[in-house]
């Protein structure tokens, strides 16, 4: 029987995962690399290697994956909001003895100029906007039913796909990614008339322009900070991981 070749399990959702998902490719041609999405939007992009979408099953399901499918390494480079997953891998790895590395984004932080006003959860979130607020949710799909209960707001909720909860009839739904300059929000935010700004603490440039265009109009920022995660060997560079799957692996 030919044994299986050794195998890297990259937990995908960020443009981070992406390039890293090519440099794996480059770095390491001879082994079997496999991208995991959990399909929560169906507009992917294309990794480059092989792709898995859907969930694990939980902690007890991803195990019984890295069992099953040989994997020497698991990567972390899931969203950062992605908290379930990121338990269940560092969970996953713990029971398998499978090294696990996290690479993450840093977090946003205020300059001057910033108005933020901290928020622990969505709920925080949708508490702090004052009465008559015309809100600019940035939020994503899953969590936009803690809004939806403000009926004395006007919000603009921006997300890929459409949500499952039903929004106020006086609210705006634009379906896109967000714009990659500040220039763009600016014009939306004031085209809108937007008071407030929600988003979470997502981190990266992509979607940063949102936090500029609001310190150029000096509008509060509601930043919903992000999740605790597990202690994981974390990277916010991929050379640096790249560097250290060499040394913690013989592939």
């Amino acid at each position: 029987m030919t044994a299986k070749p050794d195998h890297i399990l990259l937990l995908s959702g960020t443009q981070e995962a992406r390039l890293l998902a090519g440099e794996l490719a480059k770095a390491f041609p001879k082994v079997r690399i496999t991208a995991s999405y959990a399909g929560v939007v169906s507009d992917l992009p294309d990794p480059g290697v092989p792709v898995r979408v859907g969930g694990f099953g939980g902690t007890e399901g991803l195990t019984a994956y890295l069992v099953v499918e040989a994997v020497s390494v698991v990567v972390d480079a899931t969203h950062p909001f992605a908290a379930q997953m990121s338990r269940n891998a560092v969970a996953a790895a713990a029971a398998t003895g499978i090294p696990l590395l996290r690479l993450e984004r840093p977090a946003w932080a205020p300059v001057e100029g910033d108005n933020w006003v901290d928020a622990g959860s969505m709920e925080e979130a949708a508490a702090a906007l004052p009465s008559g607020a015309r809100a600019f949710l940035a939020i994503g799909r899953k969590d936009i039913d803690c809004f939806t209960r403000r009926t004395d707001i006007h919000a603009v909720a921006r997300m890929i796909e459409p949500p499952e909860a039903v929004l106020p009839d006086h609210w705006e739904l634009i379906l896109s990614r967000p714009p990659q300059t500040a220039e763009e929000e600016i014009a939306l935010f004031r085209d809108r008339r937007i008071t407030h700004v929600v988003t979470k603490n997502s981190g990266g440039k992509r979607s940063s322009a949102k936090i500029k265009a609001a310190r150029h109009l000096g509008l509060p920022v509601v930043m919903v900070r992000r999740p605790d995660l597990p202690e994981a060997r974390t990277f916010g560079g991929i050379a640096d991981l790249l560097k250290a799957i060499q040394q913690k692996t013989a592939i």
